[in-house]
């Protein structure tokens, strides 16, 4: 083998581990998707609607009822349960 493609091989070689490694440091750490309750209903404890009630309860007589949503806002298959 020719000292020219024996040097082409090796840097070729060295320029993909240098890929690899500048793509795996470079994304480590931007997928922090986070998982949060929201507030979807309100019920009383007869479990009907309160009239003119928001999906926040104001009252102490209110059950609240949430779902789990991704920071697309949607939720997330089996996490709603």
């Amino acid at each position: 083998m020719t000292t020219t493609t024996r040097r082409k091989r090796v840097g070729a070689a060295i320029a993909a581990a240098a890929a690899a490694c500048a793509l795996g440091l470079g994304t480590a750490g931007t997928a922090m998707a986070e998982i949060t309750p929201h507030d979807v209903k309100c019920s009383n404890k007869a479990g009907h609607d309160p009239g003119g009630q928001q999906p926040s309860c104001k009252g102490s007589s209110l059950v609240q009822e949430t779902e789990n949503r991704n920071p697309a806002g949607h939720a997330p298959g089996g996490h709603n349960k």
